[in-house]
């Protein structure tokens, strides 16, 4: 299929389509605070790095563990603001190129629910100590669980939800990249992000923070070029 960028300018952007870029947007936003957001509580919870001295004076003393249910609750709607952000970019997708290659629609679909159902998985073991204390009546778990929670959630966040966001940025990448949406230094920016998720190594919680990111300048420039019904595309050669 060509790629719509080589006739110089799209179609004009419909009604349902400037729709979508901009709920898009906005959905990007939001999936990006309450990522934020949840990330800085959970990652209150000791790691299993942690010693036992750490793990029991952290759990002994009340209170500490309020954020850290707070940001378990936060993550399903990050979720879900997520999948919203997702359909509507596959719908504004469909609108302008409706004979995108069903391939990279199929995977960038089962990468953002794999991305999310891990999202979910991972922060749910991370966390669960903190909920036991908080909603619980039984003893707390000692710091050998604590640990073997702890390291459960880090590699299935860690290990297999960023591989999952990086596809996710790939393929949307190439859908937006076929659209004629997005200019051509954040596409190779783009596959760059999704290039370094995949390869990544590191257990640093920035890491987590690069999908949000990438969401909220890819809704901005998304939002400027087809927020508008009537708007055409922005030549190529102006990117």
């Amino acid at each position: 299929m060509a790629d719509l960028r080589e006739a110089g300018t799209r179609p004009a952007v419909s009604a349902e389509a400037a729709t979508y870029a901009r709920l898009s947007g906005v959905l990007a936003v939001v999936f990006a605070v309450l990522v934020a957001l949840a990330l800085v509580f959970v990652n209150r919870s000791p790691g299993f790095a942690a010693s036992d001295q750490s793990y029991d004076a952290f759990y002994a003393q009340g209170g500490k563990t309020v954020l850290i249910t707070v940001g378990l609750y936060l993550v399903p709607f990050a979720g879900i603001a997520f999948l919203w952000h997702m359909i509507t970019i596959r719908l504004l997708v469909r609108e302008l190129a409706p004979d995108v290659p069903k391939m990279p629609m199929s995977l960038q679909v089962l990468a953002g629910g794999l991305f999310v159902a891990l999202l979910w998985v991972g922060t749910a073991a991370a966390g669960a100590v903190a909920l036991v204390v908080d909603i619980g009546t039984g003893p707390v778990p000692g710091p050998d669980v604590g640990r073997a929670l702890s390291g459960i959630g880090y590699a299935v966040v860690f290990v297999y939800a960023v591989r999952a966001a990086g596809m996710y940025v790939m393929t949307t990448t190439s859908l937006l990249m076929k659209a004629g949406l997005l200019p051509r230094w954040l596409g190779l920016l783009s596959y760059v992000l999704a290039l370094a998720m995949l390869i990544a190594t590191t257990f640093n919680p920035a890491v987590l923070l690069v999908l949000p990111g990438w969401a909220v300048l890819v809704g901005v420039i998304v939002l400027v070029r087809a927020g508008r019904p009537g708007a055409r595309a922005i030549p190529e050669a102006a990117s």
